[in-house]
């Protein structure tokens, strides 16, 4: 007599309790195992991006907010520009190689 008619007349289907587990072979095992490994390093290295995106964004506004404000004014007046520029750039160039 096979399992299931011993089930089917002994409990009601409200009363069978599947355990929620599917019997699987090693290979098929390694396989859910390999892709969830991948997903999860896929996981941390958009983490990463996003961080370094997000960085980068966040150094970028300001400068563009400074450059934006007093749009009345012809002139832009930035004493020792090229330091600030340079400084500005070995930031980005820090973000952008982390």
């Amino acid at each position: 007599m096979e399992i299931t008619n011993v089930i089917n007349k002994d409990m009601s289907e409200e009363e069978f309790f599947d355990f929620g587990f599917t019997a699987v072979t090693e290979e098929e095992l390694d396989v859910v195992q390999k892709a969830a490994s991948t997903a999860q390093e896929s996981e941390e290295t958009a983490k990463g991006v996003q961080d370094k995106i997000d960085r980068l964004y966040n150094a970028i506004q300001p400068l563009l907010n400074n450059l934006k404000a007093n749009p009345e004014k012809e002139y832009i007046y930035w004493p020792k520009r090229m330091d600030k520029v340079e400084q500005f750039e070995t930031y980005l160039q820090k973000i952008y190689k982390s």
